[in-house]
């Protein structure tokens, strides 16, 4: 310590009167009880060595005293001798004497307290040496209880676990069922009959009639494994559909014929449907269209044999298993089918035919929808709506007497309605004529180059008509020839041809009849365009025919003729044309230019040497030009006098 330095208290306490014998997870700290006199007095008798001699037990305190009177003052005078003799000779005896009477009090006491047996005992000491491995076992038998013990509670910590995760799995399973069943019935007509959800696949609330009940049932997807991941197509819900309605189903469609001819059309499927997933559609959706598709297709088939078999033509319709056989024109045949195929059936074998995506009538299977679609409202219709008993809502004269009546026939023909066959087939013979006819223009505008035929179809058309405007031209010559525009109103089984100037005509079905008038039509262009082109060039017009009397018949048609006057009347032009004979030009030439002119004794008069003698016919092939009408305009540009 300093000199001169103030002094300073300093207190001295124990840090914690209590030792923390165990600190749980959530922090609490949990003290050690303080010991009681019986177990303080233990501990401190365990610290005694019995073993120890009197020598030790005499230099022990004896040093102890010595040096803990001798450090203050070896810090003081650091070369004092540390040990000093005893001033009494008799201290080491009395030292003896002490711990003697020391060690017999504590025998004493010892020995009182076993002979009462009441605080301790002493068990013999085996010297067995089996004995020493008994504590090793139980040892092991303890931690192996405390192991135990520790795996039950793990295992019913983790059985906890699962059954929360099981829990929260079947929950959202349950929360994805219901909103994909909300979907569903948003899109399909759904119903609970008691533990099961069934749905309507059938058009019975359109009105159909078809017996087939087209029940499906909504079933829950438990087939999802909770350990492993879930995938990305995975659906909460699944359907399933009668077997009957499994697959696909079209219909086939076939026109054929017996001899070759142009038009055929061919065969081609409708409803048929490719089983393509659209992004953000289910599985259900796929199942559930293909099913409807199905029965669609059956419903119609079964009406349409219904129908074949009842309608009365003049060729009766055949019915064979799935497949209708009909003859809307002689020599063709119109071939209606039912094609169901399973999943199976299709993953055994591929089909052979596959349709082209432009072999597919878009127009004819809508309106085959329309058909049925009106097939259903008038099932409907005709149950709801009332009719009163007194007087029905109909025209007057159903209900008037007298000679302004309907007959019976009248009536009965009013009454009758056509049914889906009738329609399917009037629909076929006018796709065929309108086929035909266009394979007909075609293949004229492909073989004859002069004149040219344009065909301008129209893109509006009604499910039993269909027109095209036909224009015969003459290349480089459509401004001044324009004479020949027909409208070709096509039928179910004729074709109205309606001309410029309001005249109509009627063709059959037949190819030959409208091959036979084109050409004819082509034929009278030639003599209009020269009528037309001499009004341009400055000729006159003498005679025009469009059917002329003399001359060869034509097996097609009728040949016309036209003659016409150069401006100064020297030369003429006499043209006469045929379908079939072809075109024949002759040119008149004036008397004054011909070199053998027989003599006669009536014409004496020079004046009538400016008449025109006689005709000679031009070599039609051996002019230059593209076409008849050039070739026209050279031989007048040639005959025209010059100014």
């Amino acid at each position: 310590m300093m000199s001169g330095a103030p002094a300073v208290r300093v207190s001295i306490e124990s840090s914690c009167e209590r030792q923390v014998q165990e600190v749980s997870l959530d922090g609490l700290e949990t003290y050690a009880p303080p010991l009681s006199m019986s177990q303080n007095l233990a501990k401190l008798a365990q610290r005694i060595d019995f073993g120890q001699s009197s020598d030790e037990d005499e230099d022990g305190p004896e040093r102890d005293s010595r040096e803990q009177w001798s450090k203050p003052e070896a810090e003081e005078d650091e070369g004092m001798v540390k040990f000093q003799p005893s001033l009494w000779p008799w201290d080491s005896v009395r030292n003896n004497l002490r711990s003697s009477l020391t060690e017999m009090c504590v025998l004493h006491d010892v020995l009182s307290v076993l002979k009462d047996k009441k605080y301790m005992t002493l068990d013999p000491v085996s010297q067995d040496p089996s004995v020493g491995k008994t504590p090793q076992v139980f040892q092991l038998l303890s931690k192996k209880k405390s192991l135990a013990t520790a795996a039950q509670l793990l295992l019913r910590g983790a059985e906890k676990l699962t059954k929360s995760v099981v829990e929260n799995q079947e929950q959202r399973r349950q929360r994805d069922f219901n909103s994909e069943l909300l979907r569903l019935r948003s899109q399909w007509k759904l119903r609970k009959v008691g533990d099961k959800i069934l749905g309507d696949l059938s058009y019975r609330s359109a009105g159909s009639m078809f017996p087939h009940h087209g029940t499906f049932e909504v079933i829950k997807n438990t087939d999802l494994d909770l350990d492993k991941k879930i995938p990305d197509d995975y659906c909460p819900l699944n359907v399933q559909i009668p077997s009957e309605l499994e697959g696909s189903a079209y219909i086939k469609v076939s026109i054929q014929k017996q001899s070759p001819d142009i038009g055929d059309l061919g065969t081609v499927n409708l409803f048929r449907r490719q089983a393509k997933a659209k992004p953000g559609s289910q599985m259900w959706h796929l199942k559930l269209e293909a099913a409807q598709n199905v029965l669609l297709c059956k419903e119609i088939f079964a009406q349409l044999s219904r129908e074949a078999v009842q309608i009365k033509s003049q060729i009766p319709h055949i019915v064979v298993k799935n497949q209708i056989i009909s003859q809307p024109f002689p020599g063709l045949q119109l071939s209606i089918s039912l094609c169901h195929s399973t999943g199976e059936k299709k993953n055994q074998r591929a089909s052979p035919d596959k349709s082209k995506p432009d072999d597919h009538l878009y127009v004819l299977e809508h309106n085959l929808h329309q058909l049925i679609r009106e097939f259903h409202k008038q099932t409907l219709s005709s149950v709801v709506m009332p009719h009163p008993a007194s007087a029905p809502f109909s025209h007057k004269r159903l209900r008037m007497a007298g000679p302004m009546a309907y007959d019976k026939a009248e009536i009965s023909s009013l009454q009758q309605s056509e049914g889906l066959l009738e329609k399917i087939i009037k629909q076929a013979k006018h796709i065929f004529l309108r086929s035909r006819t266009a394979r007909t223009i075609d293949s004229l505008a492909s073989r004859i180059e002069d004149p040219q035929i344009q065909a301008h179809w129209s893109n509006i058309n009604d499910v039993y008509e269909s027109s095209v405007k036909v224009l015969i031209t003459s290349q480089g010559y459509e401004q001044i020839c324009k004479s020949i525009q027909l409208q070709l109103n096509i039928g179910v089984e004729q074709i109205r041809v309606v001309h410029r100037d309001g005249r109509v005509i009627t063709l059959s079905h037949q190819e030959q009849e409208l091959q036979d008038f084109l050409l004819s039509q082509m034929s009278q262009h030639q003599v209009h365009a020269v009528q037309q082109l001499a009004k341009v060039m400055g000729w006159h017009v003498l005679s025009f025919s469009n059917h002329v009397g003399l001359g060869p018949i034509e097996s097609i048609g009728n040949a016309s003729a036209i003659t016409v006057a150069s401006p100064n009347g020297e030369y003429a032009i006499s043209v006469r044309n045929g379908p079939e004979s072809g075109c024949k030009v002759l040119v008149q030439f004036p008397r004054s230019q011909a070199k053998e002119l027989p003599k006669s004794d009536v014409v004496q008069d020079g004046k009538w040497t400016h008449l025109r003698g006689p005709y000679k016919e031009v070599h039609w092939g051996r002019m230059e030009g593209r076409n008849f009408v050039y070739k026209m305009e050279l031989l007048m540009a040639a005959l025209t006098p010059c100014p």
